[in-house]
C-alpha cells in the first residue's frame, strides 16, 4: 500500500472512530465505583411523541451519587446530550432521594441501582424503520464516607423509530415506569413560609394533603444554602395539611425568602413539588399531633437497623464511661457504702445489684420518654433539659442535703419507707433503697456527657421512639453495669472488709460528697436565678431543722417534735417556691485570675460576621450545670495559654450558654448531631463546616487546633 493511500485510510478511521467516539460507547460503562448506561423505557420511539431514556446507575456498596440539591457536600449528576437534528432532551425526572447523614453533614442522593429518567422529544419528521443514536456525556460525583471522585462517561444507546404504542423493554422498562409514577410531581397544594428567629416556618394545605394523616414529613429544598440540611425538622399535622419548623440556612438568612422557596414535600403517603410563598401559617395545619422526620426510612445504604445498633453500642460505652464523670461520684459513694454492707452476703448483694439496675433503667426510660414527648410536641429540648429548670435544680439540691443528713445519722428512714435514699447505706436499704439509688444516679448524671454518649443520643433523637428508648436504656445499662458485675462477683466481694463499726464511720464520711453535690446544685441555682440563693438557703435550713426534729422523734422524742417538724416542712415549700421565681442571669467564663475571658454570646450572625472578617471562631456550648463543661473551661479554655493562642490567631471566642433553656442553641446542637453539652466548634474562614473538638479538652489540644485553623486560613 502506498503512503498516500495509507494516510487516507488512517484519515477515514479517524473520522469514523475519533471524531465520533460515542459510536464505541453503546452499552454499559464502568469505573471502580459505578456502572452506568443509557436505557430506554419503550422498545421504540414514535414520531411526534416523547420517548423516555434513563441514565441507569449501578453504584457499588459504600458509594453514592447525588440528587439535584446534593445537600451539604457533593454535586448532582449532570448530562450533556448529543441528539439527532429535531430531537430535544428535557430535564431529569429526579426520584425522591435518600438522606445520607455523615457526622455533622446531611447529603441527599442515591445508592444501589438508580434510574434517572429523561424525556426525549421525537420530531414528527422522524422516519419509521430508522434507528437513531442518542448519546450523552454524563458527569457523576461518586462519593464514599472518605472520598469523592468525579466519574465522567460518554454513554449512548440506539433508539429504533416505529409506529404504534411501544411495549416496555423487558430489562428496564418496568423499573423506569415505576420511577416516573412515584417521582415527586407538582400538585394543587397551597404553601406559605416565613422566617422567625432563624427558623423557616413552612405550612402546606389542600390538594393531596387534605384529609391525610401522615406519620412523617420532610422538606427537600431545591437550592443549597436555603435550609440547614442536617438539622432536625419538627412538624405538626392538622385537619387540612401539615406544618414544619426548619432551621434556615445561611443563604436564606442573608437574602430572605424573596419570591419564596421551592422543593419537595415528602411524606409517608406521597411526595410533591411545592413552592411556598411568603406569608403567615395556613389554618388547620397543626394541632393534631407531631410528625416524625422519617429520616430512618430514607436510606438504603445505611438502614435504620445499622444506625440503631451503632447508636446502642455507643450508648453502652458512653454509660460505662459516665461512671468516671464527676457528677456521678456522690451516688457512687452511696453504692460503695452498700457494697460494704452486703459484701459478705452474696444473696443480698445480688438483690442490691438488680435493684440498682432496675432503678437506673426505669428512670432512663422515663426521662427519655419525657424528652421524646416534649420534642414531639415541638419543644426544643436536649439531654440535661431538666436541669434547665430552677425548680428541678432547687429540689435536687435539697434532696442531696437530705441524703447527706441521713448518712450523717441525723435521722433514719424506717417503717414502710425504710431504705429510701441513703438509708441503703445504713443497712436498711433492701431492694427499695437500691432502686431509689439507681433513680438518683440517673438524675444527677444528667449534667455529664461522656465520650460516645453525645453521638448516641444525637442519633437516638432522630430515630422512631421505640429505637430511641432502647438507646437510652442501653446508656443506663452501661451506667449500672460495673456495679451489677461486682454484685455478682463473690471473689471480689470476699476481699472487702467484714461489716463492723467501721461502716458507721464510712457512712458518715460518705455524707460529705452529698453535701458537696448539694452546694454545687445551689451554685447552679444561683447562676440561674441570681439573688434567689438566699431563699434557697432558707429552704435548706428549714429542711435540715425538719429532719433534725424528725430524727429526735424517731429516737423517742415527744409528739411535739413531730408537730414542729411538720410545721417546718410546710414552711420549706413556699421558701423554695419564692426562690424559683427570681429572673435568670447570664453566666460568664472566667480565668484562673478571676477575670472574665474576652468572649461574646454565641449567635449564627456572630459566627457569620467573624468569618466574613477572615477570623477563626471558637464556639463553646456550655451550661453551669454541666460538670464536664466546667472542668474543660477551668483546665483548657479559661487559661492564660489559651487566651494567648486566641489572641495570636485573631480568633473570636463565642459562648453559647445553655444553663437556661435556649431553643436556638438546642437547634444548633441538633444540627451537629448532639443532644446536649459540651460541644466545641472551631470555624475556619473558607471552610464550609466547623471542626468538632473532643468533649474532653486540654490546653494543648485547643492550641493545636487554633494553630491549624490559622495555617489553613
Amino acid at each position: 500500500m502506498s503512503l498516500p493511500r495509507f494516510l487516507s485510510v488512517l484519515f477515514v478511521i479517524f473520522i469514523l472512530f475519533g471524531a465520533t467516539p460515542l459510536y464505541a460507547q453503546v452499552g454499559a460503562q464502568k469505573t471502580e465505583r459505578i456502572e452506568a448506561e443509557l436505557v430506554p423505557m419503550g422498545q421504540w420511539a414514535v414520531p411526534g411523541s416523547t420517548a423516555i431514556i434513563a441514565i441507569r446507575q449501578k453504584i457499588r456498596p459504600g458509594w453514592h451519587t447525588y440528587w439535584r440539591n446534593p445537600g451539604d457536600s457533593g454535586g448532582p449528576t449532570e448530562a450533556d446530550w448529543t441528539l439527532p437534528q429535531g430531537y430535544k432532551a428535557g430535564d431529569i425526572v429526579w426520584p425522591l432521594p435518600e438522606r445520607q447523614r455523615l457526622q455533622t453533614l446531611m447529603n441527599y442522593g442515591y445508592s444501589g441501582v438508580v434510574y434517572l429518567p429523561v424525556p426525549i422529544e421525537v420530531p414528527a419528521s422522524a422516519k419509521a424503520g430508522e434507528s437513531v443514536l442518542v448519546s450523552a456525556k454524563v458527569l457523576f460525583m461518586v462519593c464514599s464516607d472518605e472520598m469523592c471522585v468525579p466519574d465522567e462517561m460518554e454513554l449512548a444507546v440506539n433508539l429504533p423509530v416505529a409506529e404504534g404504542t411501544p411495549p416496555l423493554t423487558a430489562a428496564h422498562g418496568a423499573a423506569i415506569q415505576k420511577v416516573l409514577e412515584t417521582a415527586p410531581r407538582s400538585a394543587e397544594i397551597t404553601a406559605r413560609a416565613h422566617l422567625e428567629e432563624g427558623v423557616l416556618k413552612l405550612s402546606a394545605s389542600g390538594g393531596a394533603l387534605a384529609s391525610m394523616n401522615p406519620k412523617w414529613a420532610y422538606f427537600f429544598a431545591f437550592e443549597s444554602g436555603q435550609v440547614d440540611h442536617a438539622a432536625l425538622q419538627q412538624g405538626q399535622r392538622g385537619e387540612n395539611g401539615i406544618s414544619l419548623n426548619i432551621v434556615a440556612g445561611r443563604g436564606l438568612k442573608a437574602k430572605g425568602l424573596g419570591e419564596g422557596i421551592s422543593g419537595v414535600l415528602a411524606t409517608d403517603l406521597g411526595a410533591w413539588e411545592i413552592t411556598a410563598t411568603e406569608g403567615d401559617m395556613l389554618p388547620a395545619t397543626s394541632g393534631l399531633g407531631a410528625l416524625d422526620s422519617g429520616e430512618n426510612m430514607s436510606s438504603k445504604d445505611a438502614p435504620a437497623s445499622s444506625g440503631f445498633l451503632k447508636a446502642a453500642l455507643f450508648a453502652l460505652l458512653g454509660g460505662l464511661i459516665l461512671n468516671l464523670m464527676p457528677c456521678v461520684f456522690p451516688v457512687l459513694a452511696m453504692k460503695a457504702a452498700a457494697l460494704g454492707r452486703s459484701a459478705h452476703d452474696p444473696r443480698e448483694a445480688r438483690k442490691d445489684g438488680l435493684g440498682f439496675l432496675a432503678g437506673v433503667l426505669v428512670t432512663f426510660g422515663a426521662l427519655a420518654g419525657l424528652l421524646l414527648a416534649l420534642r414531639a410536641g415541638g419543644q426544643a429540648v436536649g439531654w440535661g433539659f431538666q436541669l434547665q429548670s430552677p425548680a428541678v435544680t432547687a429540689a435536687l439540691s435539697l434532696l442531696m442535703l437530705a441524703v447527706g443528713l441521713n448518712m450523717s445519722g441525723l435521722f433514719h428512714i424506717g417503717g414502710r419507707l425504710q431504705g429510701v435514699g441513703s438509708g441503703l447505706a445504713q443497712g436498711k436499704g433492701g431492694v427499695a433503697g437500691a432502686f431509689f439509688t439507681g433513680v438518683l444516679a440517673v438524675v444527677v448524671a444528667a449534667p455529664c456527657t461522656a465520650p460516645f454518649m453525645a453521638l448516641a443520643l444525637g442519633a437516638a433523637l432522630v430515630m422512631p421512639w421505640p429505637m430511641a428508648l432502647i438507646v437510652f436504656v442501653m446508656l443506663g445499662l452501661g451506667l449500672a453495669l460495673p456495679y451489677v458485675l461486682v454484685s455478682f462477683s463473690p471473689r471480689i466481694l470476699s476481699r472487702l472488709p467484714k461489716p463492723g463499726s467501721w461502716m458507721e464511720t464510712f457512712r458518715n464520711l460518705l455524707a460529705f460528697p452529698m453535701y458537696g453535690a448539694a452546694l454545687w446544685l445551689a451554685w447552679v441555682f444561683a447562676r440561674q436565678t441570681g439573688e434567689a440563693l438566699g431563699l434557697l438557703f432558707v429552704a435548706g435550713l428549714l429542711l435540715a431543722f425538719t429532719l433534725w426534729l424528725w430524727g429526735r422523734y424517731q429516737s423517742g422524742g415527744r409528739r411535739l417534735m413531730l408537730a414542729v417538724a411538720i410545721f417546718a416542712a410546710v414552711l420549706t415549700v413556699p421558701a423554695t417556691f419564692l426562690a424559683m421565681k427570681a429572673p435568670p442571669v447570664a453566666s460568664a467564663v472566667v480565668n484562673e485570675e478571676g477575670k472574665a475571658l474576652a468572649s461574646q454570646s454565641w449567635s449564627s450572625a456572630a459566627v457569620e460576621t467573624a468569618l466574613a472578617e477572615g477570623r477563626p471562631v471558637l464556639v463553646n456550648f456550655t451550661a453551669d450545670w454541666c460538670v464536664t463543661c466546667k472542668i474543660n473551661e477551668r483546665t483548657a479554655l479559661a487559661t492564660a495559654g489559651t487566651a494567648k493562642v486566641l489572641s495570636d490567631a485573631n480568633a473570636v471566642y463565642l459562648v453559647g450558654d445553655w444553663t437556661n433553656r435556649d431553643d436556638a442553641i438546642t437547634r444548633e446542637l441538633e444540627r451537629h448531631g448532639r443532644s446536649g453539652v459540651p460541644l466545641y466548634l472551631l470555624y475556619t474562614p473558607g471552610v464550609a463546616e466547623p471542626r468538632i473538638l473532643p468533649q474532653l479538652l486540654t490546653e494543648g489540644l485547643v492550641g493545636k487546633a487554633l494553630s491549624e485553623a490559622t495555617k489553613q486560613d
